[in-house]
């Protein structure tokens, strides 16, 4: 189930935890689509011809782009690449950018599906983040594309604020399942190195996430989407029945994709490679008609951390019979490692699958870094 990725790279304000590639010029954009739809041509052999099955625009903010620029991407998309009837293109979308009139040009594009950032119906808590929208954007935005044609709409939460009470967390899981969106996104608040965020913890002008008050809104958001019926299929990502989201889970279950794009990474099964993380780069190569990327061969070891790391997010899990045709020392390995998480509860195991147990989800990574090769 091969997949592409195209990153957008501008919005229109920086948000303070945001460390995503992107710029707030908007002076390069008409270069940018140039430089991205000679891509697009350039690496349409990287697939091997496989059918896409899903397409993500992400960013940055692709819901800068005007209905004219996405329809002329998709035309270079579908020139170059073997897209499926049935494909999920999903285009992520800033609330405050979707007006009626934007809608009405997004319904006449390919786009099926929408990604919301709302991230909090909490005023304070968006000021906090300095999101561009007001919680009632929020809320509009997604009852307004519900009432365009889009029934396929996934929004974003984040919790772990300083500003975000336990009410507060229960009261946005509550406006977001009144919304009846069919997939949720919730993060927990990450301080990236150099972002806003980080230099204003060091300077002492904000607070650091408390992670116990981080641990109890991720206990608290677990329960009550099963109240609700979302299936928590990977540690951040939940969904109503038949609406689990594709781009999502190629990245998880390890299948095939192109990254477009500034910073945008693609794999192909044995390798990875990453695009420059510069715009002027970027568009100066492709005036060259050259790639400015860098590219790792994935090593036996890499490939086992990976399907670790991946596969015990989900709620498939880690299969050891996988893990044996790998290596029996790979197999060695996990099983003697795993063992203190099972007895300890926070991993089960049922026949060769293990998965993780709701408790040892809060301790998914430490969990998966025990069970690597060094």
């Amino acid at each position: 189930m091969a997949g592409i990725y195209l990153h957008i790279p501008f919005c229109k304000q920086a948000c303070h935890y945001c460390d995503f590639h992107f710029s707030t010029s908007l002076k390069n954009k008409q270069a940018f689509l140039d430089a991205l739809k000679l891509e697009i041509a350039l690496q349409k052999n990287y697939l091997k011809g496989q059918e896409i099955k899903s397409v993500y625009l992400g960013g940055g903010t692709p819901s800068l782009l005007s209905q004219r620029e996405l329809l002329d991407v998709f035309q270079e998309l579908n020139e170059n690449y073997s897209i499926s009837a049935d494909a999920e293109i999903t285009l992520e979308a800033n609330p405050d950018d979707l007006t009626h009139e934007k809608l009405r040009q997004l319904k006449e594009t390919p786009v099926n599906r929408l990604s919301i950032g709302l991230q909090s119906f909490a005023e304070k808590d968006l000021r906090y983040m300095n999101r561009a929208h007001t919680a009632e954007m929020g809320s509009a935005a997604v009852k307004d594309a519900q009432d365009a044609g889009f029934n396929n709409i996934s929004v974003d939460l984040i919790y772990g604020t300083p500003t975000l009470s336990k009410d507060v967390w229960l009261n946005n899981l509550d406006k977001v399942f009144a919304l009846q969106v069919k997939h949720i996104s919730c993060y927990a608040l990450t301080v990236e190195p150099k972002t806003a965020l980080d230099r204003f913890i060091r300077s002492g002008k904000s607070e650091n996430p408390d992670e116990r008050q981080t641990a109890y809104q991720f206990e608290t958001l677990i329960a009550e989407m099963k109240k609700n019926d979302f299936i928590q299929y990977e540690i951040s990502n939940f969904c109503k029945e038949g609406f689990l989201s594709k781009h999502n889970s190629n990245y998880w279950l390890k299948e095939h994709y192109l990254g477009l794009g500034p910073s945008a990474h693609s794999y192909n099964g044995y390798s990875r490679q990453w695009n420059v993380r510069n715009n002027n780069r970027y568009i100066r190569a492709l005036e060259k008609r050259t790639l400015d990327f860098e590219k790792e061969i994935l090593k036996p070891d890499q490939h086992y951390n990976e399907y670790i790391l991946t596969s015990l997010r989900t709620i498939w899990g880690t299969d050891l019979d996988c893990i044996r045709k790998m290596g029996e020392d790979y197999y060695t390995t996990c099983v003697k490692e795993v063992q203190r998480y099972i007895m300890s509860g926070d991993v089960i195991q049922k026949n060769s699958l293990l998965n993780l147990t709701d408790k040892g989800k809060l301790l998914a990574d430490k969990i998966a870094s025990d069970l690597f090769v060094v």
